[in-house]
C-alpha cells in the first residue's frame, strides 16, 4: 500500500519552469515504479514520464520534446517532475502514480499497471 500526495502546481507564464513533487508513504517505496500522468481539459489522461524503482531508468512521452525530467529520492520517499519551457498545451491536472511490475520489467507506460494514485495537482500555463 502506498499513499501519494502531489504538490507544486500553479499558474505560470509560458516559457517558465515548475517542479512538481509527489510524497509517498510506506517503507517499500524503493520497490515501486513511479509515473507521472496528466489530463488536460476535454482530453483523456495520458502518460507523461516514468522512472524505475531504483531511479536508474527513465522514459518520456515523445511529445514533450525533452522539456520534462523525472527524478526520485528514495531516501525521502519523493518523486519529482521538473517541467521546463512550459507551454499552454501543458495545462492539465498532473497525477503521480505507483506500481509494481512483473519480474524482469522495470518501466511501465500503462495506466493499468499503476495501482496507487495521488489526488492530482493543477498546472495552468498562460500565454
Amino acid at each position: 500500500q502506498v499513499h501519494l500526495v502531489e504538490s507544486g502546481g500553479g499558474l505560470v507564464q509560458a516559457g517558465n519552469s515548475l517542479r512538481l513533487s509527489c510524497a509517498a508513504s510506506g517503507r517499500t517505496f524503493n520497490s515501486y515504479v513511479m509515473g507521472w500522468f496528466r489530463q488536460a481539459p476535454g482530453k483523456e489522461r495520458e502518460w507523461v514520464a516514468v522512472i524505475s524503482a531504483s531511479g536508474g531508468s527513465t522514459r518520456y512521452v515523445d511529445s514533450l520534446k525533452g522539456r520534462f525530467t523525472i527524478t526520485r529520492d528514495n531516501a525521502k520517499n519523493m518523486v519529482y517532475l521538473q517541467m521546463n519551457s512550459l507551454e499552454p498545451d501543458d495545462t492539465a491536472i498532473y497525477y503521480c502514480a505507483a506500481g509494481r511490475l512483473p519480474l524482469g520489467r522495470i518501466l511501465s507506460t500503462r495506466e493499468s499497471e499503476y495501482n496507487f494514485w495521488g489526488q492530482g495537482t493543477q498546472v495552468t500555463v498562460s500565454s
